[in-house]
């Protein structure tokens, strides 16, 4: 009998060492299980264990941001999907819908944000937003500006700021593949 006993108390101790998975880690389980990702998006965990802290780089082959590898952190707490993942660009870059500490303008990550979306939805978002920036959202309010005077002139800064070029007075990271 206190063989057993002893036996339970092991099986007790060691099942409070175990942490428990919370419902946010098996919301995100299945999130990415069920990615799509096409070829110009992976995802990198740092720690495989962990679930809730990644990375996503994104690689645009067209549009006026090809040529650029730009990485978003993800970090996600344990009240999702009730509550938006936290995505920053860990890069400065040029571009209306991200400012220069890297938070990005992106609505489902806002006010849009419902618990029916996934993880596969914030991701497709943003690289739609290398596709079409939105200079009627914007948190970088200069690069903004320059999309609406001329798309040519903003295409130009683009470039130069993804080689780590200076654009009106600042200098950004170079963010070039090529």
């Amino acid at each position: 009998m206190i063989k057993i006993w002893s036996m339970k108390k092991t099986e007790e101790a060691a099942a409070k060492k175990k942490p428990k998975t919370s419902a946010a880690q098996i919301r995100v389980q299945k999130d990415l299980t069920e990615l799509d990702l096409p070829s110009t998006m992976k995802t990198h965990f740092p720690d495989p264990a962990d679930l809730l802290n990644f990375t996503l780089t994104i690689t645009p082959d067209e549009g006026m941001y090809k040529g650029g590898a730009f990485v978003f952190s993800f970090v996600i707490n344990t009240n999702y999907p009730h509550d938006p993942p936290k995505v920053k660009c860990t890069q400065k870059i040029y571009h209306p819908n991200v400012d220069l500490e890297g938070n990005v303008c992106l609505n489902i990550l806002r006010e849009d944000w419902k618990p029916v979306l996934n993880l596969n939805s914030v991701m497709v978002g943003l690289q739609y937003l290398f596709l079409e920036p939105n200079a009627d959202d914007p948190l970088n309010k200069e690069a903004a500006e320059d999309l609406r005077r001329g798309r040519d002139k903003f295409v130009y800064n683009v470039k130069n700021s993804l080689r780590g070029g200076n654009v009106n007075g600042t200098t950004y990271d170079n963010v070039s593949v090529n």
